[in-house]
């Protein structure tokens, strides 16, 4: 492998790019967390999850699928009940000069390399490593990471356990929903909203969600103000970002 005077140059090429920030509701979210709960759920169980009609669901389902929020559906594997119960994080420090994206190459062909971050500090590779057993680990060692051009040291930490939340999907769009009502709330507070503009076109209703029993959410649209009455959102089958 040539050296480089810039090793970091080609980064790009081998890096995941940056997704751009997608704008999501309450309702967006309340499918999201549904989804986080069971991915396998069909649009009618979503539906009714969410109290919204299935053609909106599905319709929302492909926008989040679009934009990126929604990635893929994947099925969530025990490798440590298929015989691979080791999991071992490997820091990776490359050579001077040399080019780092060669060696991201090598070890991302590895099927025993489940991930792997470039990291800042006096490292330049985390990898995380599942594997059967210390044989295993050393024949990785010595036969494949030992000889990649451009790996100057390397360092390995075995798990002696790995703990988990119990959905960490769902809590951090629990996070986001809390959020997107505190915000609401704080909108909302001290003046009122008029039903229409001085386009004469209406107001787009902001959404809130909230749990109403057992695997159930319900989701309407917030109330607002017109002139000397108030009109009032019902919630339901429509879809109100449609």
């Amino acid at each position: 492998m040539a050296t480089s005077s810039a090793p970091l140059a080609k980064l790009t090429e081998v890096a995941a790019p940056s997704s751009p920030k997608v704008e999501v509701d309450e309702l967006d979210l309340a499918l999201l967390r549904a989804l986080a709960t069971d991915a396998r759920q069909s649009q009618r169980a979503l539906a009714r999850t969410v109290e919204m009609s299935p053609p909106a669901v599905a319709d929302r389902l492909a926008r989040l699928e679009r934009n990126g929020a929604i990635r893929g559906y994947r099925v969530d594997v025990d490798w440590a009940a298929l015989g691979f119960p080791v999991v071992v994080y490997l820091a990776v420090t490359a050579g001077p000069g040399m080019d780092l994206s060669e060696i991201i190459r090598a070890i991302k062909a590895m099927p025993e390399a489940q991930d792997m971050s470039v990291v800042t500090g006096g490292l330049d590779l985390l990898v995380r490593l599942r594997v059967r057993d210390h044989a295993h680990l050393r024949e990785l060692l010595l036969t494949k990471i030992f000889q990649i051009n451009g790996v100057q040291r390397t360092e390995t930490f075995l798990s002696l356990a790995d703990v988990e939340p119990d959905n960490f999907t769902a809590g951090m769009l629990e996070i986001m929903s809390q959020r997107k009502a505190r915000h609401g709330r704080r909108r909302g507070a001290g003046h009122a909203r008029s039903e229409a503009q001085p386009d004469g076109k209406p107001h787009a209703r902001p959404v809130r969600c909230h749990r109403g029993g057992p695997g159930r959410i319900r989701c309407a649209a917030w109330p607002v103000h017109t002139g000397a009455g108030r009109s009032r959102a019902s919630g339901g089958q429509p879809d109100p970002g449609a």
